[in-house]
């Protein structure tokens, strides 16, 4: 008889999907602080407009801010934070 325990994976999309956006922002992050840029105001501003040319494409940062639908990146940064007030 196999000793392996008789278990069922769960996968929730949802978390992938904040894994995923997270380190999309941290790339982007990082390209913004390479690119000597303050990256909460540039990140603000992009958040606020919708205008891409706040962030660098340095690293291809634009591009990659654009896979992030605007309303899911606040969504992932308010949790974050509230996650992190204690």
């Amino acid at each position: 008889m196999d000793n392996k325990k008789d278990y069922t994976v769960k996968f929730d999309i949802e978390d992938d999907k904040s894994q995923q956006i997270k380190e999309l922002v941290r790339q982007v992050y990082q390209a913004l602080k390479e690119k000597g840029y303050k990256p909460v105001n540039q990140l603000v501003g992009y958040i606020m407009s919708g205008d891409p040319t706040y962030i660098t494409s340095h690293n291809n940062a634009r591009n990659l801010i654009k896979k992030i639908e605007r309303d899911e990146l606040l969504e992932e940064l308010v949790k974050y934070y509230f996650q992190h007030l204690d």
